[in-house]
């Protein structure tokens, strides 16, 4: 049997993901970060920097709002995940919107729109006049007579 491979950060990405949701829902009483999520963390090599990917519904000024809100309760969720957690030295935390989820849903509406007009129209009304053309109206008169 194979044994997985030993990846540390990627175990620790996932709990500090846990932790910060949590403290997030039940301990983090800022109405600025009301309904955001924590979608992904991403730990340094040196594991002396996290990056904290988190995704929230609305205009730009709640983007706004609640980066405010993760400057202001930084320290705080740092503290607190030192306390909880058993590392030597708790990473530097690092907050940044994360764009994946727009994104996806860019895509998505990009490739529904480019299946629309074929599903729509019928092939005689998409083609073009060259397409729709016998092979006796597109052949090329050179003036010699075939009999």
């Amino acid at each position: 049997m194979a044994a997985k491979p030993f990846s540390r950060n990627a175990r620790l990405e996932e709990e500090i993901r846990k932790l910060l949701s949590e403290m997030l829902l039940f301990e983090i009483k800022d109405p600025r970060l009301d309904g955001v999520t924590v979608s992904v963390i991403r730990l340094s090599a040196d594991r002396s920097h996290c990056k904290v990917y988190f995704s929230v519904i609305g205009d730009p000024e709640r983007e706004r709002q609640a980066v405010d809100g993760f400057d202001a309760a930084g320290s705080f969720l740092r503290r607190s995940m030192a306390q909880r957690m058993r590392l030597r030295s708790v990473p530097e935390l690092l907050f940044f919107r994360d764009t994946s989820y727009e994104y996806g849903d860019r895509m998505e509406r990009l490739l529904e729109n480019l299946g629309t007009p074929a599903e729509t129209a019928t092939p005689a009304e998409t083609a073009t006049p060259a397409e729709t053309a016998t092979p006796a109206e597109t052949a090329v008169d050179d003036g010699e007579d075939e009999t």
